[in-house]
């Protein structure tokens, strides 16, 4: 039943998400996800059959951190002061929003621990929810870095490569989907989020933010 407390958790992570998107987006000149009604954390907006329903459900039977999108915040890159990089820092933004909410996460369970709550009591649901707070944070910004559109790290290495390099790598954007379902399907998208996690999480837990 932790999927009940996991998906709560997975929604407000992949709105903020994109909600960055739109927010760097318009901090650099392009008001397009403002004017369409994205700007904002309301989730009815965001939601996307495949990325906020399909996706958690294959994750739960793969027995993996509940991964995910919202739909896709509409971006204007030529509305902004330099469309390359600001689109490469547009790209970022997401998974900074991730990484930002899991190192959230680790604070307040490292608080509630040291106040001897921990996971007992009527507070048990809040720190388990914090729990996946942490891991499903991870886990959407190592997924989302995967350099496979339409991931934020195709548009963060497409707008930073050199200029020659830019139709060779664009050759696979109509099959990027494909290949995100066959690293799902065959495995492979486990540990690719599975080991660096367990990396980031040892790091943390050295200077005494353990989960």
């Amino acid at each position: 039943m932790q999927w009940i407390l996991q998906i709560p958790v997975l929604f407000f992570s992949v709105i903020v998400h994109e909600f960055m998107h739109g927010y760097i987006a318009y901090r650099k000149g392009d008001d397009t996800a403002y004017l369409s009604g994205r700007l904002t954390l309301n989730p009815v907006p965001h939601v996307d059959p495949v990325g906020t329903i399909l996706l958690p459900l294959m994750s739960a039977l793969a027995h993996m951190p509940m991964i995910g999108w919202a739909k896709p915040v509409p971006v204007n890159p030529y509305r902004m002061n330099d469309p390359r990089a600001d689109m490469a820092l547009v790209a970022a933004s997401g998974p900074l929003s991730n990484f930002s909410l899991a190192f959230i996460g680790l604070v307040l369970l490292k608080v509630f621990l040291v106040s001897g709550l921990g996971g007992f009591g009527a507070l048990a649901p809040v720190f388990y929810m914090l729990k996946f707070l942490v891991y499903i944070n991870l886990a959407l910004a190592l997924f989302n870095l995967i350099p496979v559109y339409p991931l934020d790290g195709s548009q963060i290495l497409l707008n930073t490569m050199p200029y020659e390099w830019v139709a060779v790598y664009e050759r696979h954007i109509p099959y990027g989907f494909y290949i995100i379902l066959i690293l799902m399907v065959t495995g492979m998208l486990k540990y690719i989020i599975i080991y660096p996690m367990g990396w980031i999480l040892y790091l943390f837990a050295r200077v005494g933010l353990a989960v």
